[in-house]
This record gives C-alpha cells, structure tokens and sequence, in this order.
C-alpha cells in the first residue's frame, strides 16, 4: 500500500457541508477524518441543562404526536423516508468523512435508514391490540405508547442504528431524544434536519450531541425518559441497566460480541475461506457481529488456513471513498492502539495489506492462531481487524467451543449437511444464526444477542411494540 492514504469525494459534495448543532453549553468537539486524521468541524455540545430542556420539549410534544391520526403518522415517516432518499449520497459522503467507512458501505447505511423508515411507517396502521374472549363483558387491549425514548449510539455504525432505534419509536407515537456518539455525529444531525424538513412537527426527534457521562447518564435518570435503547459496550450497558432499575425505565441493550464462524470438513472450503474476511474486517472489524473467531474441523484445518490466505492478502484496505475499498481505517487513534495492544506477543499467521506510515487510523487485517481456547485473542471482544483460528472435533466440540464465552450475539455455520447445520443452530447460544451465509441483519426480521450480548430485540415486525405498554381493558355487558 502507499505510504499515505488520501481522501477524494465527488465534486457536487467538496467541500460536505457538515450541520451545526442548536446546542453549546456543553463545549465543543473537534471531529477528525479517521482516514487521514485531519480535522473535519467542531461540533458544539450538550450539556445537562440542554438535555433537560430537550428532553421536557419532547415530552410536550408527545402527546400531540401521538395523537396524530395513524394514516397521518404513517405518512410523515414516509415523507421522511422520502427526504433520506432525496439526500443518500450527502449522507453516505458524510459518513465516509466522519466514520471512514467505504463509500460502498455508507450507501447501504443510508439506504437502511430509508427502507426502515418505509417499513415502520406501515406500523401505526398495524398497531394491533386484541380481543380477548371473557364473561359478562367485552376485553380489549391498547398498545400504548410510552412517552419520551432516549436513544443512545455507537459510533461503528452511526446511521442504521439509530434508524433502528428512532423508526420504531416514532411510528408507536413516541418522541425521540437522540445521543450520537462523541466521534460521529454529523449524520445523526444531518437526519434530525431532514425529518423536520420531512414535516415532523419540532421536538418529535431531536438529536443531542454530548457526552455520554452528559447526555446518556440523563436518559437513565430524567423521569420523562420511559424507555431507553443502547448499543454499545456490554460494560456501559450494565451501568445503564442498574440506572435503569431505579425508575423501572424500559430497556433494551445490543451489547458486545464475539460470533463463531463454523466451518465443517463437508462444506465448501472455498467458499468458506473467500467470505471469511468480510465477516471479520468489514468495518475494520469494528463490528459487534463480526465473526472473530472462525472454528475449522480439525480434518480441513491446514487445508483451509491454505485458502483463508489469499483471501486475507486480497481484501482490499484503501481510501473509503474509492468505490473498490472493502475496508478503511478505525475510528481513532486509541481503537488503533486497544487493537494492537491485543497482538503484542501474538501467534500472527499472516496479515494482509499493509498501510505504510499515514496520518490515518490504518492497521491491517490480521489473522492469529491462539494457543488456547483462554487465549484473551480468543475470549476478548478486539473490536477491530484481528481474526482468531482454531481447531475443532465433531458437532459437540463445535458447540463447546462456539458457546465457551459470555457472549451470544450471532454467527455461521457451514455444512453440506442440513441435519448438522440445525443440530448445531440449535445448540449455538445466539441470537442470529446464518448457514452458508454470513447475513445478520434484515431490517424485516428480529435482532438482538442472548447472554451479556444484549436485552430485548430490535427490527422486525414486533419492534414497535418494544416501545409501547399493553393496557387491558374490560367493556361490562351484562346488567
């Protein structure tokens, strides 16, 4: 690779222009380009007193909100969904700037955030209760919604997961409050300026960019705030679970992984070898379902650790804008040195592309082969560019191995055998699965982890009610 990596965007994009944030009693961030580490804005902060502020805007706002006929309701999500679309690739070119994700991947994430717009605005219509069949009377049942959510997001993948957040809520009849993370804000701003030039009417969805020890910490202790979402680290989400406990605040939590990739001697070595770099370094590896620890059936291991080579030393680390970049830099300069202080001491198999000294955040994906199954390389979520290689027996030992840890967010299978593939499905502790694939997520069907990878489920067509209370009610008929 070069010995410097350099950035280009289209023209009708040079310069992005990047949107301000309505806040500043919090100070201000200086945000850097992670491909080049040259300095994009300054964003100004939040702190407590405008949190507080925009949080009791919300909650006066909510009740008009949620009053809002459903037709209507569903109309503003999709005159939103409509602005995304009318502005993806601004979206998409900010996201490369701030994130350093390839330009391919920050177009499938703006993409995301329209298509999950489009597919909950169908929920208000849809957002069935029941009737119950009982004595003497007629029982009916109300979702309702719960008021004001605050929603917090990591700054791996700072749009779909804040459109899988937000989407749901709003189209149950909540108001939003939105924290991005401190790294990556300028999309979360960018979408709160579209949905109120989308006609949301003002305080419905708000984006404050803070602190977390700011912001976060206020969602979990304002009383307005009903339910919080978070996704981040499962340490962050254990604070904010006990915060939680003390109102009975609603919670749902996508935390931490480390997903196996199972690889049996009757499946297709090739094609198991060629997708295994993209299940771990897309992204950089920074992603919770990033399959880090790829186990090989002992009879194909040397032979698929062959394979798994060419591939590693092909994918390809360059500048994000290019359109053939698979991968670009971390986020910072700390996620850089967290990683490589993971492989100091490691047994590397092999690396592949190798960035020369750059301003940027750059390491190259690495493949390691630990020694034991209490190998930190093994156990540890790295968050980055670092694949781990092991060994197994039999289904059993697959099993074992795949459920040896404290998380349980998703992972592949892959056999030719299909009574193997749902034996091991069904034995695997997590929560989404993929045989001869590697897919995660589909906006269409649920998502979340088991163990410490998380609490309660996002997407899918229940989402909307993870925002909302059931109330039962009891009509009397007889005299």
């Amino acid at each position: 690779m070069n010995s410097t990596v350099t950035q280009s965007q289209p023209a009708e994009f040079s310069p992005l222009r990047f949107p301000a944030s309505p806040f500043s009693g919090g100070g201000s961030v200086d945000l850097l380009n992670p491909a080049t580490a040259t300095r994009l804005t300054t964003v100004q902060l939040a702190d407590r007193n405008d949190t507080d502020q925009a949080i009791e805007h919300a909650h006066r706002a909510s009740a008009p909100w949620s009053a809002i006929a459903p037709g209507e309701r569903a109309r503003l999500l999709r005159s939103f969904a409509s602005a995304v679309e009318e502005n993806l690739e601004e979206l998409a070119w900010l996201e490369v700037a701030n994130s350093g994700h390839t330009i391919s991947n920050a177009r499938w994430e703006a993409a995301n955030v329209r298509d999950v717009l489009n597919y909950y605005s169908a929920a208000p219509e849809r957002l069935f209760g029941r009737q119950i069949p009982v004595a003497g009377g007629l029982d009916v049942t109300f979702h309702e919604p719960l008021g004001v959510v605050g929603i917090i997001v990591p700054w791996n993948f700072p749009m779909p997961i804040a459109g899988w957040g937000f989407a749901p809520a709003l189209a149950a009849g909540n108001t939003v409050v939105l924290k991005p993370a401190e790294l990556t804000p300028l999309t979360a701003m960018r979408l709160a300026e579209l949905a109120v030039e989308a006609g949301l009417p003002e305080h419905v969805f708000t984006v404050i960019p803070g602190p977390g020890a700011v912001v976060g910490d206020r969602f979990v202790t304002h009383p307005l705030v009903r339910k919080v979402s978070f996704t981040g680290s499962t340490s962050v989400g254990k604070q904010i679970m006990r915060g939680c406990a003390d109102q009975v605040k609603r919670l749902t939590l996508e935390l931490g992984g480390k997903s196996a990739n199972i690889i049996f001697d009757d499946a297709n070595l090739e094609v198991a070898a060629a997708t295994a770099p993209g299940a771990a370094f897309d992204n950089a590896g920074q992603d919770c379902c990033a399959r880090s620890r790829i186990l090989v059936q002992s009879t194909v291991y040397e032979r698929f650790l062959e394979l798994l080579e060419p591939a590693v030393k092909a994918f390809r680390m360059t500048d994000p804008a290019s359109a053939d970049a698979q991968m670009g830099p971390l986020i910072s300069a700390s996620q850089r040195d967290s990683v490589l202080a993971h492989l100091d001491g490691a047994n590397v198999a092999y690396r592949g592309a190798t960035a020369g000294p750059s301003a940027g955040f750059w390491l190259p994906p690495t493949v390691v082969l630990p020694d034991t199954a209490e190998d930190a390389l093994w156990r540890a979520e790295i968050f980055g560019p670092v694949v781990a290689v092991m060994p197994f027996d039999d289904e059993s030992d697959a099993i074992q191995k795949a459920n040896d840890t404290e998380y349980g967010l998703s992972g592949s299978i892959f056999t030719s055998d299909i009574g193997c593939a749902l034996r091991v499905a069904r034995g695997v502790a997590s929560g989404n699965l993929s045989i001869n694939s590697h897919a995660s997520v589909r906006y269409w069907t649920p998502f979340g982890g088991f163990k410490q990878s998380g609490l309660g489920r996002e997407l899918g067509p229940d989402a909307p009610n993870s925002f909302t209370d059931v109330k039962n009610v009891f009509i009397a008929t007889d005299d």
